[in-house]
């Protein structure tokens, strides 16, 4: 696909310095561009490369200060890596939607209804009752349970599972080796030690714009639904266990795990290999540092922790500065006891 620099620019709303009618192919990064690519710059630290990049095209903030002649045209936005993640959403659009039809073998089972604009790839199943919308994507393996509901533009890629009664909203992306829907890890204990499996019979409900990555697994409700809401993206290898709600626009790093019942608030960050005890509450846009444990509610909005168990940042930072001291004041102690 080709296109000018002035239809990429009115798509992001920004402004052309130099010629709009030059033509663009393919993306790069702005230390690799050669003539026909597009580029962005977003941190100041890969300024230089602005002067001598082959791209014909780059990206970057209307406030930035050129200091030496670049012979690439620019792109002039608001925020060149915001704009620069539109672009890579449309041109993602556009190359599923170059894919359609149906390649064999597939199944799909009865009273199920899949829309228009649809892909299906080889060995992928559909269940009894599916009502799938318009431009969904299935790729080879994917498995789609019974009385599954898939929204508009919504992408499933190879191998992932999809359990019966899981609900997934518009514009969803569920990547391979995903399993949405599994039994919750609910046990309960008998007098002679062994341990009895509770039913599982809620469900699992992806709101619009949700993305989950490679090989997570969210698990369906003990009781009603597991719940993660508009526009939050999950990373790769992440455990959501039953009950669990995460807010919208909330982002979570690989190797993180909620535990059941556990509810996570609105715009919130959670880095990786944070592990989240259950039945506890994390307010609106907190921010929990890699490796941290969160042992109990956090209830003021913006709180920013670390730790394990996890406590506000710059204490745990102050914290951690002290207890590399240790050696040194313990010797300091020893060496006032001998004085004393």
């Amino acid at each position: 696909m080709e296109f000018t620099v002035q239809q990429i620019a009115d798509l992001l709303q920004g402004q052309v310095q130099g010629d709009g009618n030059a033509k663009v192919h393919t993306l790069a990064k702005i230390e690799e561009g050669t003539p026909g690519a597009l580029s962005f710059l977003s941190n100041a630290k890969y300024e230089p490369y602005l002067y001598t990049t082959g791209a014909t095209a780059v990206i970057v903030s209307k406030t930035l200060e050129i200091k030496q002649p670049v012979a690439a045209n620019l792109i002039l936005v608001d925020d060149p890596y915001s704009s620069f993640s539109t672009l890579l959403e449309v041109y993602q659009q556009a190359v599923a939607a170059a894919r359609e039809g149906v390649e064999e073998p597939c199944y799909m089972g009865q009273n199920s209804t899949i829309g228009e604009r649809h892909y299906r790839g080889a060995f992928s199943y559909i269940g009894k009752n599916c009502k799938i919308g318009n431009g969904v994507h299935l790729y080879p393996h994917a498995y789609i349970g019974d009385n599954v509901t898939i929204g508009d533009n919504t992408i499933i890629y190879a191998g992932a599972k999809i359990y019966p009664d899981t609900v997934i909203g518009k514009s969803c992306t569920i990547h391979a080796g995903a399993v949405i829907g599994s039994d919750g890890f609910g046990f309960a204990p008998q007098k002679d030690g062994s341990y009895k499996a509770i039913p599982q019979i809620g469900n699992v409900v992806l709101e619009d714009h949700v993305s989950i990555g490679a090989n997570t697994t969210v698990d369906c409700a003990t009781m009603g639904s597991t719940i993660i809401r508009t526009g939050t993206k999950i990373d790769n290898l992440v455990q959501v266990a039953h009950n669990v709600e995460i807010g919208r626009h909330t982002v979570v790093a690989a190797q993180t795990a909620f535990a059941g019942s556990s509810k996570v608030g609105n715009y919130c960050t959670i880095a990786g290999q944070v592990g989240v005890v259950g039945h506890i509450s994390i307010a609106d846009r907190t921010i929990v540092g890699a490796k941290s444990g969160i042992s109990k509610n956090i209830k003021e909005e913006g709180t920013f922790v670390q730790g394990a168990p996890a406590f506000d940042y710059k204490q745990n930072l102050r914290a951690m500065a002290v207890f590399r001291k240790l050696p040194e004041l313990q010797k300091q102690i020893e060496e006032l006891r001998e004085k004393l």
